[in-house]
């Protein structure tokens, strides 16, 4: 993955430099003690009052089969044909109040986030890739996941090993190699108020 490096503008860890979101996966699994560091890294992120509201659904496809299917098939269309190679597919699920007072919780959603990016860093960390995803079907997936009022699916992740870009339809094949961009900081940094 280091023909991927992010080109920054100012040094950074060369972890968050090598961190991308790839849809080529090679279908070969992941071990049990893999998934268990990744959802130890989600599991050790910072959270509003420690509240911890993420929950994950997981299946790891040569594991779990059937639970990898019922995941996969909450995904779009598009993004089933490519994570079907995954190795690891899982759908991120927010508390949206407080445990204690059951107040709603403003932060539910930014931490459900920061618990994600953590696993996806303990992926590039370990060697692996991961795509974290909106396109899914949220109401199919609080049925099917029996997820209870008051939680919301927030994302879906696929995990597993980077595969090669030619294994895609020619379209995202263009994706995967394209050039790696975004903003420049005077686009997202402020000063201590909105720009005029």
């Amino acid at each position: 993955m280091t023909d991927r490096l992010a080109p920054t503008d100012h040094p950074i860890h060369e972890l968050l430099r090598a961190r991308w979101s790839p849809r080529s996966f090679t279908g070969a699994p992941i071990t049990a003690a893999q998934a268990a560091s990744l959802f130890e890294a989600a599991r050790w992120a910072a959270s509003s009052n420690n509240e911890q509201p993420w929950h994950f659904f997981a299946a790891r496809r040569d594991a779990d089969p059937e639970g990898f299917a019922r995941l996969l098939g909450l995904l779009t269309p598009n993004n089933q044909g490519w994570a079907r190679n995954a190795a690891l597919l899982a759908c991120c699920v927010a508390r949206l109040h407080f445990a204690a007072t059951g107040k709603p919780n403003g932060t539910a959603l930014y931490d459900c986030g920061a618990a994600s990016a953590q696993l996806c860093l303990e992926a590039t960390a370990l060697g692996l890739a991961a795509h974290q995803m909106r396109g899914f079907d949220l109401d199919r997936a609080r049925v099917e996941l029996r997820i209870p009022e008051g939680h919301d699916p927030v994302a879906m992740i696929a995990i597993g090993h980077l595969g090669p870009p030619e294994a895609l339809p020619e379209a995202l094949a263009a994706r995967e190699v394209a050039p790696r961009v975004r903003k420049p900081q005077a686009e997202i940094v402020h000063a201590a108020e909105w720009p005029a």
